[in-house]
């Protein structure tokens, strides 16, 4: 790779990581070609790219953008994972893949500008989804007007029971 390559990988990183809303640093040494391969289809299928960088240069593009904040782990083989929306996703796919493949090694990450351990990944990981979270979410939201209306419902057809009941009172009476 020429000077101008490198040049071009590292500005189109920076914009990568700049953009990327989550990244995770991992340690593939020991994985084979298939089992590379799984990790990034499993990664894109959670809406993350997978890519191995030489560390130089990606310490090189993570300049000025919160990947900066994960400068100590890039040591060793290093590969790294970005995410642009859902953090959960990628953490759950990472964690699990590490599980069956003793040889990855989550490093660490940076969640919204904010640096994650290996535990902290873990958690991340044991979440429900960002869809699940925002469906429980409507559902708070939804229960409080639909009990609402029920409790006013209540009263009025109460009101309506105690206005029938003097009606009859009144009926009887006459």
């Amino acid at each position: 790779m020429n000077k101008q390559e490198k040049k071009e990988l590292v500005d189109n990183l920076h914009e990568r990581l700049e953009k990327a809303e989550g990244s995770y640093l991992v340690d593939y040494q020991g994985l084979e070609v298939e089992s590379m391969n799984r990790l990034r289809r499993d990664l894109r299928q959670a809406n993350a790219e997978f890519e191995v960088v030489k560390n130089r240069l990606l310490k090189l593009a993570s300049k000025d953008t919160d990947t900066e904040l994960v400068l100590d782990l890039m040591q060793g083989p290093t590969a790294i994972a970005l995410t642009y929306d859902d953090v959960v996703a990628p953490a759950k796919a990472l964690v699990d893949f590490a599980k069956e493949f003793k040889n990855l090694e989550i490093k660490g990450a940076q969640i919204s500008g904010k640096q994650v351990d290996v535990s902290g990944v873990k958690k991340l990981a044991a979440l429900p989804g960002k869809d699940v979270l925002l469906a429980q979410t409507l559902s708070v939201m939804q229960a409080v007007p639909t009990s609402f209306v029920r409790v006013l419902n209540g009263v009025t057809g109460q009101f309506m029971n105690v206005l029938k009941a003097i009606e009859e009172k009144k009926s009887e009476s006459q």
